[in-house]
C-alpha cells in the first residue's frame, strides 16, 4: 500500500482569514479585554515567535510591540541574525527592542542550588526568560504575547511556568505545520520557516530530535488522535507507522496533561461542596 501523504491534507489552512481574524482577535483581547497599551514577545529567532511577531504588529502597530532578545550561551549566531532581520522588517522602533543575555542569571541559580542536568538548567532557563518578559510587560503597561502552538502544547513541550506563563498564545490553535502556512503568507524569510524548530536549551538541541519524529507526522497523529478522534490502531494504518509510534504520542498528551491545567486547588470551604464534589465525604 502507497504511504499516504504526510502532514495529511486535512492540516492545510486558508492562511488570509486566518491571520485576519488572529489580528482583530489579539488586537480586541490586548485593547478591550487587558485594558493595556501593547504586547512583549520573546524573539527567538525561530518560526513561532516570528509569526507571533508579525501578528501582533498588524494588531497593535510596531511602536506597540516590544520584541525581547535573550539569548544564552547556546544560541546560535544564526538565530540573533535572524531575529534582528525580523526586527528589521517589521520596523519595530529601536527603543522597543531589548537584548538580554540570560546566562549570568540562569548560572546563579545552577550554581545555588547545584544542578547538573541539562533538562532541568533548560527548564531553569526557560523560566528566567518569561520573569524578564513579565517584567519588561509590566514596566510598558502591556501583555507578554505566547509563543507556543497546538503541536507542542498538546504533547507537553514546553517549560511549565516557562514559555507557557504567558498572558495570551495567538497561535494555541494551530499546529506547526499550519505555523508553517500563515508563515509563509506573512513574508516571513524562507531561512527561518525552514530552519529545524529548537528551543536552544543546550547545545545542537533541536525539537524534532528530542520528540523523535518531525512536526509533518506528530501534527497528522495529534489530528486525526484528538481532532478526528480515531483510534490508535486506525491512525497508524492511515498513516502507515508503527503503532507504538501512535501511543508514544498518547502518552505524550496523557503525561503532560497537568502541564495544561491550573493548579489543582483543593476546596475545603462549603461552598465548592456543591453537586459536584468528586471526592468521598469521609475525607473530611
Amino acid at each position: 500500500m502507497q504511504r499516504p501523504e504526510i502532514p495529511i491534507k486535512e492540516l492545510r489552512i486558508e492562511p488570509a482569514p486566518v491571520v485576519d481574524y488572529l489580528t482583530k482577535r489579539l488586537r480586541h483581547y490586548v485593547r478591550e479585554i487587558a485594558g493595556k497599551k501593547g504586547g512583549v514577545i520573546g524573539l527567538s529567532g525561530g518560526i513561532d515567535s516570528t509569526v507571533t511577531a508579525y501578528i501582533a504588529v498588524r494588531a497593535l502597530g510596531p511602536e506597540n510591540v516590544t520584541l525581547m532578545i535573550l539569548p544564552s550561551s547556546v544560541t546560535p549566531k544564526e538565530d540573533l541574525e535572524d531575529a534582528f532581520e525580523v526586527v528589521e522588517r517589521l520596523g519595530v522602533p529601536e527603543g522597543n527592542v531589548k537584548l538580554v543575555e540570560v546566562e549570568p542569571v540562569v548560572n546563579s541559580i545552577v550554581s545555588a542550588l547545584d544542578i547538573k542536568d541539562r533538562v532541568v538548567k533548560g527548564n531553569v532557563t526557560a523560566r528566567v526568560r518569561m520573569v524578564i518578559l513579565h517584567a519588561e510587560a509590566a514596566l510598558r503597561n502591556s501583555l507578554v504575547i505566547g509563543t507556543s502552538d497546538k503541536s507542542e502544547l498538546t504533547v507537553g513541550y514546553f517549560t511549565k511556568y516557562g514559555d507557557a506563563g504567558v498572558d495570551v498564545m495567538p497561535l494555541a490553535d494551530l499546529y506547526k505545520t499550519q505555523v508553517r502556512q500563515l508563515a509563509r503568507y506573512l513574508g516571513v524569510p524562507e531561512r527561518i520557516i525552514e530552519k529545524p524548530p529548537s528551543p536552544q536549551l543546550w547545545e545542537d538541541h533541536t525539537a524534532e530530535g528530542e520528540l523523535g519524529m518531525s512536526y509533518d507526522l506528530l501534527d497528522s497523529i495529534l489530528y486525526l488522535r484528538f481532532d478526528r478522534w480515531m483510534d490508535p490502531r486506525k491512525v497508524a494504518e492511515a498513516l502507515g507507522v508503527p503503532l507504538e509510534t501512535v501511543l508514544r504520542v498518547d502518552r505524550m498528551v496523557r503525561s503532560s496533561q497537568h502541564k495544561r491545567m491550573m493548579p489543582e486547588v483543593f476546596r475545603v470551604s462549603m461552598r465548592a461542596h456543591g453537586s459536584d464534589w468528586r471526592y468521598p465525604r469521609e475525607w473530611l
